[in-house]
């Protein structure tokens, strides 16, 4: 069966836009603590920028996982069976889906999930050309929330959320429950769950991978005061800002900040936003998870762990469960 690339569906009314979000971004920014969400990171040039952020020296956990799919794909591959249909929940480059629908049986379909549409359009053609027999339908959506599934011309026997590169760790422990119950949702009952996991390591090795010698994340960080600047009518001086990566030892995770260089007063949406010197803006945690303290994340949700490599040196996991 050889299909076309389906057309774009936009699976909820949450999806994040900019303009849309007003709210939530000035709310953010006029907190105690000032923050925005990572979900503002992934307009098109953001997109790209991470993708380049996964090639960095520095950024390990890209590689590492990698590593780890190609030595354990067969076995992989084996556990979620003929003719699934993967749904990858942040769909960003194509490096990890092609070596999972390579190693799978049979796969009968591919649904991206994304929020960056014009982005999302784009990876699943170049999949499209090479995979003619996996029926593709992206889907623009907010996957934190629950979105329908498109219908395929071949009925999948289950369905494998797919979450790679330890996006789940962007969510504090509380959301990332949240996010699990999601997956098992669109899993479905008979459904699975194989997803990246970064695990708890040296602070040394963190740091350098959150802040690396080339600035790719600090320019991947700034880009969300430039797209404010161009979809939410703000005036973002970015030169007036910088980034910083520090770890979080109580709290087990990297924050992602943007400091101010000066006292300042910034307009965003016709409001304006007062800065102190040093006064920062937090954009990302990333936190680390034991594999235990993962799992137990994942029960609670209703997964049931059924297998969890790792590397040598145990700094990045990569699960696999079933849903009942």
């Amino acid at each position: 069966m050889s299909t076309a690339i389906g057309e774009l569906a936009t699976a909820n009314e949450t999806a994040p836009d900019v303009a849309e979000d007003r709210a939530e971004i000035l709310a953010g920014l006029r907190a105690e603590q000032k923050r925005l969400l990572p979900k503002y990171f992934y307009d098109q040039r953001g997109s790209e920028l991470f993708d380049r952020i996964c090639e960095l020296p520095e950024y390990y956990p890209t590689r590492t996982e990698l590593k780890i799919m190609d030595a354990h794909l067969a076995e992989i591959a084996k556990l979620v069976g003929p003719q699934a249909a993967v749904i990858e929940f942040g769909a960003g480059s194509n490096v990890k889906v092609r070596q999972l629908l390579d190693g799978l049986e049979e796969p009968a379909a591919y649904v991206p999930v994304e929020i960056s549409a014009d982005y999302l359009l784009q990876q699943a053609q170049d999949l499209a050309r090479d995979y003619p027999h996996v029926h593709i339908q992206p889907v623009f959506a907010d996957f934190t929330q629950p979105f329908e599934l498109p219908r395929h011309p071949v009925e999948p026997r289950r369905n494998l959320v797919f979450f790679p590169g330890s996006t789940i760790g962007n969510f504090t422990r509380p959301q990332a429950a949240d996010l699990l119950e999601v997956m098992r949702e669109e899993a479905k009952p008979g459904g699975a769950l194989l997803i990246g996991v970064d695990l708890r390591k040296d602070p040394e090795i963190l740091r350098a991978a959150y802040n690396d010698s080339q600035g790719v994340t600090a320019e991947f960080n700034l880009n969300v005061l430039h797209r404010l600047n161009r979809e939410l009518e703000a005036d973002f001086d970015v030169a007036k800002f910088r980034h910083e990566a520090v770890w979080d030892e109580a709290e087990g995770r990297i924050e992602m900040r943007l400091i101010s260089l000066e006292d300042q007063t910034v307009t965003v949406a016709g409001r304006s936003i007062p800065f102190r010197r040093g006064e920062h803006i937090v954009t990302e945690y990333s936190h680390k998870y034991s594999l235990e303290e993962f799992q137990a994340l994942a029960r609670g949700a209703g997964f049931t762990p059924q297998k969890a490599w790792t590397d040598e040196d145990r700094m990045f996991s990569v699960h696999f469960m079933s849903v009942e």
